[in-house]
């Protein structure tokens, strides 16, 4: 048996479907788990219950935990170590392999590529949660506890994103039939992953046993677009003009007064000011996995 907690989202779906390779015996667990295969169980479950969560997690050989929780520090600050702990318990009561889906805030601002090697240095609350479990979950496999493998993700697009920076802003402005927008500097190169590479990645990753006991950056397309080239990208595929906006970072924080969601980012804006560089080439090597290039990745999101 193998077992996503937090089904349902962007990656967790072609997870899902690239598990069948392994094994007809996929179980989904989230608060309402839709199925993606004919034959996935299908489990209710809050991850912030610990018997929940240990009930879900039994007879699980391999837990993806791809959950994510409302985009608020508080509430990460509060949850995210309840969780953790709920699922490292569970897969220790079971003997289960854990594989983490993370994204890069606990490297905080990172002058070059991004790499497997590049030290936890938060520079945000939320990236500081993020270090924490990272930490938390390596200091687990070092102590023999579980088996646990970090698998590494930029930021997110894709045909399941639907509440993305890049869906919002730019795909479904563009198809409005107005204006793109894009945060703060649309000249600097911003690495994004296509999230059924995210998927298919991590199902390898789960079934390679040596894959284990390491932080993995999943594949994603080098060399990374500007936001401008972003844009023209997308306009291109749907035949529209490909103007835009940029929304200095004054303006998202005078928004986030008044919007919660603009107000919960201005933290995160440093990742739109430099150049945002991911290296997975550590698993396209061992791999021999080519990622979804732009062209193509834009070409799918955009008719999604």
């Amino acid at each position: 048996m193998q077992t996503i907690l937090g089904s349902g989202g962007a990656v967790s779906i072609p997870l899902a479907q690239h598990l069948r390779t392994y094994t007809d015996e996929i179980r989904l667990v989230s608060r309402t788990p839709q199925r993606v295969n004919p034959t996935d169980m299908l489990v209710p479950a809050n991850l912030l219950n610990a018997a929940e969560v240990d009930a879900a997690v039994a007879g699980s050989s391999i837990v993806y935990l791809t959950a994510g929780l409302s985009y608020r520090t508080k509430l990460w600050q509060e949850q995210w170590p309840i969780v953790i702990q709920n699922v490292l318990q569970a897969c220790r009561n079971h003997q289960a392999r854990l594989v983490f889906l993370d994204n890069i805030y606990a490297l905080g601002y990172v002058q070059g590529p991004m790499t497997e090697d590049t030290p936890l240095n938060p520079v945000s609350k939320k990236g500081e949660v993020r270090a924490k479990i990272a930490r938390q979950l390596q200091g687990e496999n070092q102590a023999g506890n579980v088996e646990i493998l970090i698998a590494r993700a930029p930021d997110f697009y894709g045909p399941n994103v639907k509440t993305s920076v890049i869906d919002i802003t730019v795909i479904q402005n563009l198809k409005k039939g107005k204006k793109a927008q894009w945060l703060v500097n649309s000249e600097v190169k911003h690495s994004f992953i296509f999230t059924p590479d995210a998927g298919h990645a991590m199902a390898l990753l789960g079934n390679t046993p040596e894959a284990f006991g390491q932080i993995w950056h999943l594949p994603t397309a080098a060399p990374a677009l500007t936001g401008a080239e972003f844009i023209a990208a997308c306009a291109q595929e749907l035949g529209v003009s490909s103007k835009f906006t940029t929304l200095p970072k004054w303006m998202v924080q005078l928004g986030g007064l008044f919007v919660p969601d603009l107000k919960e980012s201005v933290e995160m804006l440093y990742q739109y000011e430099h150049e945002y560089l991911f290296d997975s080439s550590k698993f396209e090597k061992h791999f021999d996995f080519q990622p979804t290039s732009y062209q193509e990745g834009i070409r799918i999101s955009t008719r999604a």
